[in-house]
């Protein structure tokens, strides 16, 4: 006659039954990386002695359409104040935003936003 024989369960050292830390560094690591990701850009558009102030409002209302209100007032702040923030949103948006300011032939940067 057979007899039949329970495997009897491995005994797990107590090391490994404890809980792991609430918060892992990687993980911490990681979450830092994703909201560095998310801080606001602003895109900077400079004054310049080429550009007429009819052209900038026009591409201020062509590319970002804005009003022609919000438009002269934008670049009267380029024209007095030598520089005005027209956008601000994520790097890859602004990174967007000053290659197309550039094709207009406008001066124009990214800098992250509070920087200045």
């Amino acid at each position: 006659m057979f007899t039949t024989h329970r495997a009897v369960p491995a005994r797990i050292p107590a090391v490994l039954m404890s809980s792991a830390p609430a918060e892992s560094p990687v993980l911490e690591r990681e979450e830092q990386a994703v909201t560095a990701m998310n801080v606001p850009w602003n895109v900077v558009v400079w004054d310049d002695p080429v550009n007429l102030m009819s052209y900038v409002v026009y591409v201020f209302r062509t590319h970002f359409g804005y009003s022609d209100a919000k438009a002269r007032t934008l670049m009267l702040e380029v024209h007095n104040r030598g520089r005005s923030i027209v956008f601000t949103g994520t790097l890859e948006e602004a990174e967007t935003h000053v290659s197309s300011l550039h094709g207009y032939g406008l001066w124009a940067t990214y800098e992250k936003a509070g920087e200045h």
